[in-house]
């Protein structure tokens, strides 16, 4: 990590971090927006779940009531076409990021079980992706998200 001092436009605000890793959630930019808010909260508990070293201390406030810990770092959310989100999963299955994944099946799912079942029915090549999320060093998870564009 390194840190970049931000403009003097927020002067009351330390330091940022740049993290040598990056979160980066890629959507389908067909979908809904609630569809899209949806996709993404699924695929970073993911991440959460499985890479320890995203998620930090718990947070308290000054009354001593404590919550949950979350990111230690920002998440990035990019869009992109069918095409630019089936290369993306080829490349961090190329170079075995951790991932999390959201086929279009989930959307007629109810439950955990049926979710995992529509996913393990298709094989990889065939899945109907809409959503995919990575952690791994920036320019790995730069490479994967290559030809996507920033989420407006």
């Amino acid at each position: 990590m390194s840190e970049q001092p931000l403009s003097a436009d927020c002067p009351s605000v330390g330091p940022v971090t740049r993290f040598d890793t990056k979160i980066a959630v890629l959507l389908r930019d067909d979908l809904e927006p609630w569809q899209r808010l949806n996709v993404t909260a699924f695929l970073v508990s993911g991440l959460g779940s499985q890479v320890p070293e995203v998620v930090g201390a718990p947070y308290e406030d000054a009354d001593g009531v404590g919550y949950l810990p979350m990111f230690r770092q920002p998440v990035l959310v990019f869009e992109g076409s069918k095409e630019t989100l089936c290369a993306a999963h080829t490349r961090a299955l190329a170079r075995a990021l951790p991932r999390a994944l959201f086929t279009a099946d989930l959307f007629a799912t109810g439950n955990d079980h049926d979710n995992r079942a529509a996913v393990r029915a298709v094989p990889t090549a065939e899945l109907d992706l809409v959503g995919l999320a990575v952690y791994g060093p920036r320019n790995g998870v730069d490479k994967v998200t290559k030809g996507a564009r920033m989420h407006p």
